[in-house]
């Protein structure tokens, strides 16, 4: 287990939660380190009290890559269907009675 926060090291917002390393740690426990990123999320690694580097998981890491360009935005997916002639119409609906 990774040695506890200490009071006097800063953290930003988003890395407050993950789990810190020192360096030293994280090298000599290095499997551990990305077993647990893949567990128990990012894993947080420190150089002399200051954040360095963050172990993710892959599926993590590539949730975070931008989208792939090839991808179409869905107004554009939806016109390239070609239903622009279809009638799509929705009946006024006023809603109904239920007992209370």
């Amino acid at each position: 287990m990774p040695p506890p926060l200490r009071p006097r090291e800063k953290t930003s917002h988003a890395t407050a939660r993950m789990e810190r390393w020192k360096l030293e740690d994280a090298k000599a426990r290095f499997s551990e380190v990305v077993r647990r990123a893949g567990s128990s999320g990012p894993q947080l690694v420190t150089i002399r009290g200051k954040e360095a580097a963050v172990i993710l998981a892959p599926e993590l890491y590539r949730r975070m890559l931008p989208k792939d360009k090839r991808q179409l935005p869905l107004l554009r997916f939806l016109q390239g269907l070609g239903l622009s002639g279809v009638d799509i119409e929705r009946e006024n609906d006023s809603g109904r009675d239920i007992a209370l």
